[in-house]
């Protein structure tokens, strides 16, 4: 397996990463104006309230774009092309960007395609949300 790089958890982001782990995949709401929002902070990018809660995601949407990488020299990717970065709509509102599962050629994916979202373990401490078809 591939060395990865590791995410920087800090306070904000521990619930996200510990989510993942536990392979759930929670996001932000904000209890003033309803926003469902995706990356994890504090504040509310709608109306920046600061009146927030995390809530678990049903891990369901649809691909909105996607990138095949067919060259990267960098480590850990060089032994992993090609693979595809991913731009999901999840079903609660949020667009994430997510790796498409390795185990799957990246000539599946199709725009507008369902998916669910899914963890890979890269630690023992930490799983990265990753993308496939949904069953």
């Amino acid at each position: 397996m591939a060395e990865w790089f590791h995410p920087i958890v800090d306070t904000e982001s521990e619930p996200f990463w510990k989510g993942c782990k536990e392979g759930k995949l929670v996001i932000k709401r904000c209890k003033d104006c309803s926003k469902v929002y995706y990356y994890p902070r504090r504040w509310c990018p709608n109306c920046w309230s600061e009146n927030t809660e995390w809530i678990e995601s049903k891990r369901r949407g649809k691909v909105y774009s996607y990138s095949t990488i067919h060259q990267n020299p960098a480590q850990p990717f060089a032994s992993l092309v090609p693979y595809a970065v991913v731009l999901v709509d999840l079903d609660e509102g949020p667009r994430m960007m997510v790796n498409w599962d390795f185990a799957i050629p990246p000539d599946k994916i199709k725009c507008d395609m369902p998916v669910e979202i899914a963890f890979r373990d890269i630690s023992e401490e930490l799983a990265l949300p990753i993308a496939r078809p949904a069953k």
